[in-house]
């Protein structure tokens, strides 16, 4: 089985990959290795992966449609797990056209590649952020989710749209997964967990945005593997049932799906914040914000169509997740 996974050296790219090559997988990774955080760490991360005889990395960007398109014909992969992404949704407010360039030209490519070789199953990237303004929580997969706060939230969106169309004009049996803000081992740097624990370590503020009053469902990344993995083995099939007089959003006539990977345990900010001083034996300097353009106030995962469908849903506790992120930040940065 061989199975390209985009965004190889990115933060789930990079385990993914470790698992499907654990396993005994072929696995091509595809990266541009761009500049939005430090290439550097993605050299890293990649380095985790030299050891693997069963993988390459080709330094591809998946707007380059030609590129693309050779790839696909060269290597005929049986799976793809789309990962690539022009991700943050603040910076989507500084810099759009990374978002339609990477986001929107991007997918097409990895759809278009799919279509034109009889790509066994497809498994991409979507996000939480597409539930947008939504209030109603758990945020489940039949909730409409028209209304996006941020143009990185709409990308994904739209991105959920035009895979469900190949799905149906081409029979390529899809899944969208819909993450719920990862950490761990080799996070991002513009995220949380990396951002606290820095400016903590050094002793400098951190920015606490809407005063603390926000809620996240934190995902540690082992967990938000396993998802992944156990769902590309498992591609979509049509339902028989789906009924278009009452549409079902997390339903289709087409071989297509959409699940949430998340802890289905929202935390509070300050909580979060909490466990990391606990955890670095450190307090914080908070500085209080406003709530941030293009920000939600609440995420939280319903997994029971995950659960139902793969026979898996996150057990990592918080506490445990973030010693464990806290344990490799230290040995990564050489922080005694």
């Amino acid at each position: 089985m061989k199975t390209l996974v985009t965004g190889a050296a990115g933060f789930i790219g990079m385990h993914v990959c470790q698992a499907l090559l654990a396993n005994g997988e072929e696995v091509v990774g595809v990266d541009n290795l761009n500049d939005y955080y430090s290439p550097a760490l993605k050299q890293d991360r990649l380095a985790q992966l030299s050891g693997f005889s069963a993988f390459r990395n080709e330094v591809l960007d998946i707007a380059d449609s030609g590129a693309m398109t050779r790839l696909f014909v060269q290597e005929k992969f049986d799976r793809v797990i789309h990962l690539a992404a022009q991700a943050g949704v603040r910076y989507s407010l500084k810099n759009p056209l990374a978002y339609a360039q990477s986001n929107l030209l991007g997918f097409t490519n990895i759809l278009e590649g799919c279509r034109q070789t009889g790509v066994k199953h497809l498994v991409f990237a979507s996000s939480s952020s597409v539930y947008g303004a939504n209030i109603k929580t758990p945020f489940d997969e039949s909730d409409n989710v028209d209304h996006p706060v941020s143009l990185y939230a709409a990308t994904k969106k739209a991105n959920e749209l035009m895979a469900h169309s190949y799905a149906q004009l081409y029979g390529i049996p899809t899944t969208g997964l819909r993450f719920f803000t990862v950490y761990g081992p080799w996070g991002r740097p513009d995220m949380a967990a990396w951002l606290f624990t820095e400016a903590i370590l050094a002793g400098k503020p951190i920015k606490v945005f809407n005063h603390g009053d926000l809620q996240r469902d934190f995902t540690y990344i082992d967990d938000i593997v396993e998802g992944v993995v156990r769902v590309w083995d498992n591609p979509p099939q049509p339902n028989p049932q789906f009924d278009r007089m009452n549409p079902d959003p997390a339903s289709s006539f087409a071989p297509f799906r959409v699940f949430n990977i998340g802890n289905h345990r929202p935390v509070r900010l300050e909580d979060f914040i909490a466990c990391l001083e606990r955890v670095l034996g450190k307090s914080a300097i908070r500085e209080s914000l406003p709530m941030q353009p293009g920000d939600v106030h609440t995420t939280y995962a319903n997994i029971d169509r995950l659960e139902a469908a793969v026979g898996f849903k996150p057990l990592t506790t918080l506490e445990s997740g973030i010693e464990r992120f806290a344990a490799w930040y230290k040995q990564y940065h050489a922080v005694n």
